[in-house]
């Protein structure tokens, strides 16, 4: 089996070196990249599994490359900068990152977080038939492909795999504790639990007619969170 790609883009060439030492040491092929635009370049030529890209860039900041990225990819990213406020940490998420993870950081911790995405990037959580039709929200998920209102709906990697869960479970309600112990490895529990939230926002924004009156995805304050199906217009 041919080893996974990891792009890096690090204006830091220290950490960059070391990442790339690393990585390479744990059997990932790896190319970096020190600004944004040169960073792009790779992420369309070389075709990475999994991006490390850092907030802090010199021509681009890692937000807008994010966003760039989104527009037509669900490659899984790593988002890796020193701002550590919840606000900083909440616009990378809704930017499209799947994780993030502050420096100066344990390089253990940034492994178990790769393996992490890379994990669901297969997701176990397989929906059985080949079309859910609810209506208005169509899911497709050998193509992981979601429309709405009949036109295709873009989805990160994480929301994709939260919708497929919470439908996987349709009518339960499943508590974040239980959402974040099948999206996310047992050690980033504690600390993703609440991301959950940011997650169901940015889904919901996405795929419900009325994000402020949700006809599929429920909130039961307190619990968690429920997929009920529709199949009215």
């Amino acid at each position: 089996m041919d080893a996974r790609r990891i792009l890096v883009i690090e204006d830091d060439e220290d950490i960059l070196t070391v990442l790339k030492d690393q990585l390479e040491l744990d059997g990932f092929e790896v190319a970096g990249a020190g600004t944004g635009q040169e960073g792009l370049k790779r992420v369309w030529e070389w075709h990475p599994d999994l991006l490390i890209l850092d907030l802090n860039l010199p021509d681009l900041d890692g937000i807008k490359i994010c966003r760039n990225i989104r527009k037509s990819s669900n490659l899984p990213i790593i988002m890796l900068t020193a701002r550590e406020s919840l606000s900083d940490k909440v616009r990378g998420l809704e930017c499209g990152a799947d994780d993030y993870i502050v420096k100066p950081f344990e390089y253990l911790e940034l492994a178990a977080r790769i393996r992490a995405c890379l994990r669901r990037h297969t997701s176990a959580y397989t929906l059985r038939e080949d079309k859910y039709d609810y209506g208005i929200l169509k899911i497709l998920p050998k193509k992981r492909q979601v429309l709405r209102f009949g036109e295709p709906v873009r989805l990160t990697k994480r929301e994709f795999d939260l919708l497929e869960l919470l439908v996987s479970y349709m009518g339960d309600v499943l508590s974040r504790d239980f959402i974040s112990s099948q999206l996310w490895p047992k050690e980033e529990v504690y600390s993703w639990s609440r991301a959950i939230d940011v997650h169901i926002r940015r889904l919901r924004q996405k795929i419900e007619p009325d994000p402020e009156n949700p006809r599929f995805i429920h909130t039961h304050t307190g619990v968690g969170y429920r997929f009920e199906g529709d199949n009215g217009d």
